[in-house]
């Protein structure tokens, strides 16, 4: 009789042993939801960083611009006159910078800095935000479908 029992002690510790097939996809279905409810989330969280090195880029540049008036009158259109390399690129390789003249306005009294993400970076997807976009007298803009100061 001991036999008997042990042989439906080894069938019952086989059966025990794995996972079904049934228990591996509900499994599966659950990653899968997570990963769909949590990864836009995610990556808007990541946008949302690199942001802060568009304007971070900006900032940095708008300060030597204003040393630049400081010490000769005048604004520069040319990076390299403020140490930069042309075209300039953030530090993170998001976004480039450029310097013009302000709309109706000469570089003599009046700069306009534009930061666009490149087009190797995945912050061309970002359409809230866009373009940053910042002048001489302080002026802050973007190109995406918030409104400045939320970007900002």
């Amino acid at each position: 009789m001991s036999e008997t029992n042990n042989g439906e002690k080894d069938k019952k510790c086989n059966r025990a042993a794995g996972f079904t097939l049934m228990e591996v996809m509900i499994v599966i279905v659950i990653i899968a939801i997570l990963l769909g409810a949590g990864l836009p989330g995610y990556q808007e969280s990541l946008r949302k960083g690199r942001r802060s090195e568009a304007k971070a880029g900006l900032m940095e540049v708008a300060n030597r611009q204003e040393q630049y008036m400081l010490d000769r009158s005048t604004y520069t259109t040319d990076l390299t006159r403020l140490g930069y390399t042309s075209p300039l690129i953030t530090d993170e390789g998001h976004y480039g910078i450029v310097v013009e003249q302000c709309d109706g306005g000469s570089i003599e009294n009046c700069y306009k800095l534009t930061a666009s993400p490149l087009n190797s970076s995945p912050q061309i997807k970002d359409t809230k935000c866009g373009k940053f976009v910042l002048n001489s007298r302080g002026v802050r803009e973007v190109s995406g479908s918030l409104a400045a100061d939320q970007c900002w």
